[in-house]
């Protein structure tokens, strides 16, 4: 019994502890594997390479993924509690990676999806001990969260904007110009004020030509005000982040600056 709790703890001690020649080890050989399948994957939908290197690709993406599965098996073997790996964010990336493979048995093409493996690169992160970039990660999802409404009450009224443009050019240029339904035209409305202009549908009487411009002319508008939006949040984000979540014990006041030892308000001690 003894040995095998020692047994186990080394395993663990590989597979999960990066601070350790062994465990950095084998999570660098890891990537090395994550990489190498991705770029497997990547060549065999190259039309000419699967023609000829079809069956190697074939048996390397097989061999790449026992290998994961043997890892995933052994991540749960030597871990106390199983099922809290098992629904963790990295372990449900680990069994994405590797359930497309078994898929491909019974559906055909879904070999393809084998790319989310290169969601396992997150591991990255934890190997190299980079914790300032996941605080950075953090800092923006923290500014995206706070964004969130304001961006979609102004993606609903751009929503209502290209509903209205591209009823309005159904009516002006009509079926003979292209305009056959009012979807195409609200997905014409939609390319014009992105800017993307793809050019398949095109205005040809001078009114359409007048409406088309303005569109044209509001979406460089609407292109800066997400982007502001955001920013204006990174910028409330980054003086929180800077800020002592402490709260005042005398007047109730908090965001004090980080270096602040006295309240701003009523000069009582922290």
């Amino acid at each position: 019994m003894h040995q095998q709790k020692h047994w186990r703890d080394r395993l663990h001690e590989v597979i999960y502890e990066s601070n350790t020649p062994a465990g950095k080890t084998f999570d660098v050989s890891l990537l090395v594997l994550i990489l190498g399948s991705i770029v497997v994957v990547m060549l065999d939908s190259v039309d000419w390479m699967n023609e000829r290197y079809g069956h190697l690709f074939y048996i390397l993406e097989w061999t790449f993924t026992i290998i994961f599965t043997i890892e995933y098996l052994l991540r749960l073997i030597s871990i106390k509690r199983p099922m809290g790996y098992v629904f963790s964010f990295l372990g449900i990336i680990d069994l994405l990676a590797i359930i497309p493979g078994y898929l491909s048995i019974l559906f055909a093409g879904t070999q393809s999806l084998l790319v989310f493996r290169a969601l396992r690169l997150l591991r990255v992160f934890r190997i190299f001990k980079l914790s300032n970039y996941l605080s950075e990660m953090r800092f923006l999802g923290t500014a995206m969260k706070g964004s969130l409404r304001k961006i979609s009450i102004f993606m609903l009224t751009v929503l209502m904007l290209v509903i209205i443009l591209g009823s309005s050019m159904y009516l002006i240029e009509g079926r003979e110009n292209g305009f056959k339904s009012i979807p195409d035209s609200i997905y014409w409305s939609i390319v014009t004020i992105t800017t993307v202009g793809y050019g398949d549908i095109s205005p040809a009487t001078p009114l359409g030509k007048a409406v088309a411009s303005l569109i044209m002319l509001i979406g460089y508008g609407i292109i800066a005000v997400p982007t502001g939006i955001i920013t204006t949040e990174m910028a409330i984000a980054a003086r929180r982040k800077d800020q002592k979540h402490e709260v005042c014990p005398r007047c109730g006041k908090e965001g004090h600056d980080a270096d602040a030892n006295y309240c701003k308000k009523c000069g009582e001690h922290l």
